[in-house]
Protein backbone atom coordinates (compact mmCIF):
# COMPACT_ATOMS: atom_id res chain seq x y z
CA UNK A 1 0.00 0.00 0.00
CA UNK A 2 1.37 3.41 -0.98
CA UNK A 3 0.12 6.37 1.06
CA UNK A 4 -0.04 10.05 0.19
CA UNK A 5 -1.01 12.78 2.65
CA UNK A 6 -3.48 15.11 0.93
CA UNK A 7 -4.04 18.45 2.66
CA UNK A 8 -7.15 20.33 1.55
CA UNK A 9 -7.48 24.10 2.01
CA UNK A 10 -4.96 24.42 4.83
CA UNK A 11 -3.58 27.62 3.27
CA UNK A 12 -6.33 30.18 3.81
CA UNK A 13 -6.76 33.76 4.91
CA UNK A 14 -10.29 32.88 6.11
CA UNK A 15 -11.77 36.00 4.50
CA UNK A 16 -15.14 34.47 3.59
CA UNK A 17 -18.55 34.22 5.25
CA UNK A 18 -17.65 31.18 7.37
CA UNK A 19 -14.09 32.42 7.85
CA UNK A 20 -14.17 33.43 11.53
CA UNK A 21 -15.63 30.07 12.68
CA UNK A 22 -13.37 28.06 10.39
CA UNK A 23 -10.30 30.06 11.45
CA UNK A 24 -11.07 29.38 15.13
CA UNK A 25 -11.43 25.65 14.47
CA UNK A 26 -8.31 25.64 12.30
CA UNK A 27 -6.31 27.24 15.13
CA UNK A 28 -7.66 24.59 17.54
CA UNK A 29 -6.44 21.81 15.21
CA UNK A 30 -3.22 23.44 13.97
CA UNK A 31 -0.93 21.56 16.38
CA UNK A 32 -2.41 18.19 15.36
CA UNK A 33 -2.17 19.13 11.70
CA UNK A 34 1.43 20.27 12.04
CA UNK A 35 2.35 17.06 13.92
CA UNK A 36 0.68 14.94 11.22
CA UNK A 37 2.57 16.72 8.45
CA UNK A 38 5.91 16.35 10.23
CA UNK A 39 5.36 12.68 11.07
CA UNK A 40 4.32 11.98 7.50
CA UNK A 41 7.36 13.72 6.10
CA UNK A 42 9.64 11.79 8.46
CA UNK A 43 8.01 8.53 7.35
CA UNK A 44 8.80 9.39 3.72
CA UNK A 45 5.13 9.66 2.74
CA UNK A 46 4.52 12.22 -0.04
CA UNK A 47 2.66 15.37 0.99
CA UNK A 48 0.35 17.06 -1.53
CA UNK A 49 -1.52 20.31 -1.00
CA UNK A 50 -4.81 21.13 -2.78
CA UNK A 51 -6.02 24.61 -2.10
CA UNK A 52 -8.79 26.94 -3.17
CA UNK A 53 -7.63 29.66 -5.52
CA UNK A 54 -9.98 32.16 -3.82
CA UNK A 55 -11.67 33.01 -7.12
CA UNK A 56 -8.42 34.41 -8.51
CA UNK A 57 -7.83 32.58 -11.79
CA UNK A 58 -4.37 34.14 -12.10
CA UNK A 59 -3.27 32.96 -8.62
CA UNK A 60 -0.17 30.82 -8.22
CA UNK A 61 1.69 29.16 -5.36
CA UNK A 62 3.23 32.39 -4.08
CA UNK A 63 -0.18 34.15 -4.07
CA UNK A 64 -1.76 31.36 -2.02
CA UNK A 65 1.12 31.31 0.47
CA UNK A 66 1.07 35.11 0.81
CA UNK A 67 -2.67 35.09 1.55
CA UNK A 68 -2.29 32.26 4.08
CA UNK A 69 0.45 34.13 5.91
CA UNK A 70 -1.61 37.33 5.89
CA UNK A 71 -4.56 35.48 7.43
CA UNK A 72 -2.51 34.78 10.56
CA UNK A 73 -3.83 31.29 11.33
CA UNK A 74 -0.49 29.64 10.58
CA UNK A 75 1.54 31.93 12.82
CA UNK A 76 3.38 29.68 15.22
CA UNK A 77 2.56 26.66 13.04
CA UNK A 78 4.80 27.25 10.04
CA UNK A 79 5.26 23.49 9.69
CA UNK A 80 1.88 23.52 7.95
CA UNK A 81 3.39 25.36 4.99
CA UNK A 82 4.47 23.30 1.99
CA UNK A 83 8.13 22.69 1.33
CA UNK A 84 9.45 23.82 -2.04
CA UNK A 85 9.41 20.25 -3.37
CA UNK A 86 5.83 19.48 -2.28
CA UNK A 87 3.12 19.90 -4.91
CA UNK A 88 0.43 22.53 -4.43
CA UNK A 89 -2.57 22.12 -6.71
CA UNK A 90 -5.06 24.96 -7.04
CA UNK A 91 -8.69 23.85 -7.02
CA UNK A 92 -11.76 25.79 -8.19
CA UNK A 93 -14.39 23.66 -6.41
CA UNK A 94 -15.04 21.75 -3.19
CA UNK A 95 -13.38 18.49 -4.24
CA UNK A 96 -9.64 18.52 -4.83
CA UNK A 97 -10.28 16.14 -7.75
CA UNK A 98 -12.79 18.34 -9.58
CA UNK A 99 -11.16 20.10 -12.56
CA UNK A 100 -7.58 19.60 -11.25
CA UNK A 101 -4.60 17.39 -12.19
CA UNK A 102 -4.71 15.62 -8.79
CA UNK A 103 -5.61 12.22 -10.27
CA UNK A 104 -2.57 12.33 -12.58
CA UNK A 105 -0.25 13.31 -9.73
CA UNK A 106 -1.51 10.54 -7.44
CA UNK A 107 -1.11 8.06 -10.26
CA UNK A 108 2.49 9.13 -10.79
CA UNK A 109 3.13 8.73 -7.06
CA UNK A 110 1.63 5.23 -7.13
CA UNK A 111 -0.86 6.18 -4.43
CA UNK A 112 -3.32 3.55 -3.27
CA UNK A 113 -4.43 5.19 0.00
CA UNK A 114 -5.00 8.85 0.73
CA UNK A 115 -4.48 10.20 4.24
CA UNK A 116 -6.79 13.23 4.19
CA UNK A 117 -6.78 16.31 6.41
CA UNK A 118 -7.66 19.98 6.16
CA UNK A 119 -10.60 22.37 6.15
CA UNK A 120 -13.49 22.20 6.34
CA UNK A 121 -14.25 18.60 7.23
CA UNK A 122 -17.94 18.86 6.34
CA UNK A 123 -17.26 20.64 3.05
CA UNK A 124 -14.09 20.31 0.99
CA UNK A 125 -12.56 17.43 2.96
CA UNK A 126 -15.76 15.37 2.70
CA UNK A 127 -16.20 16.10 -1.01
CA UNK A 128 -12.57 15.15 -1.65
CA UNK A 129 -12.99 11.90 0.31
CA UNK A 130 -16.07 10.99 -1.71
CA UNK A 131 -14.29 11.69 -5.00
CA UNK A 132 -11.21 9.76 -3.87
CA UNK A 133 -13.33 6.67 -3.17
CA UNK A 134 -15.03 7.09 -6.56
CA UNK A 135 -11.55 7.08 -8.13
CA UNK A 136 -10.78 3.80 -6.35
CA UNK A 137 -8.54 5.02 -3.53
CA UNK A 138 -8.67 3.87 0.05
CA UNK A 139 -9.22 6.92 2.27
CA UNK A 140 -8.29 7.61 5.88
CA UNK A 141 -9.63 10.93 7.15
CA UNK A 142 -7.33 12.18 9.90
CA UNK A 143 -10.14 13.77 11.94
CA UNK A 144 -7.95 15.41 14.60
CA UNK A 145 -6.21 17.34 11.82
CA UNK A 146 -9.45 18.64 10.28
CA UNK A 147 -11.08 21.99 11.00
CA UNK A 148 -14.84 22.42 10.78
CA UNK A 149 -17.31 25.28 10.40
CA UNK A 150 -20.32 23.65 12.04
CA UNK A 151 -19.89 20.81 14.58
CA UNK A 152 -23.35 19.35 13.86
CA UNK A 153 -22.70 19.22 10.11
CA UNK A 154 -19.23 17.80 10.76
CA UNK A 155 -20.80 14.96 12.80
CA UNK A 156 -23.17 14.21 9.91
CA UNK A 157 -20.28 14.30 7.43
CA UNK A 158 -18.16 11.94 9.56
CA UNK A 159 -21.04 9.45 9.81
CA UNK A 160 -21.70 9.64 6.07
CA UNK A 161 -18.02 9.24 5.18
CA UNK A 162 -17.67 6.19 7.39
CA UNK A 163 -21.02 4.45 6.79
CA UNK A 164 -21.75 5.27 3.15
CA UNK A 165 -18.51 6.30 1.48
CA UNK A 166 -16.35 3.69 3.18
CA UNK A 167 -13.69 6.08 4.39
CA UNK A 168 -11.77 5.20 7.53
CA UNK A 169 -11.91 7.89 10.22
CA UNK A 170 -8.90 7.94 12.47
CA UNK A 171 -7.55 10.10 15.24
CA UNK A 172 -4.22 8.30 15.38
CA UNK A 173 -1.09 9.72 13.83
CA UNK A 174 -0.76 6.73 11.48
CA UNK A 175 2.45 7.74 9.72
CA UNK A 176 4.21 8.38 13.04
CA UNK A 177 3.21 4.95 14.36
CA UNK A 178 4.33 3.29 11.16
CA UNK A 179 7.66 5.15 11.17
CA UNK A 180 8.34 3.99 14.74
CA UNK A 181 7.61 0.38 13.79
CA UNK A 182 9.97 0.59 10.83
CA UNK A 183 12.82 2.07 12.91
Amino acid sequence: MTDTLLLVDVLSDFSHGDGPRLRASFCEHAAELEALIEATRQAGVPVVYANDHFGDWSADRSDVLRRARAGGAIQGAEGILPRADEPLILKPRYSAFDQTPLQMLLSELGTTRILLAGAALEMCVAQTAIAAREHGYQVSVMVDACAEVDPANARIARAYLERVVGARLTAEQYPARRARRLA
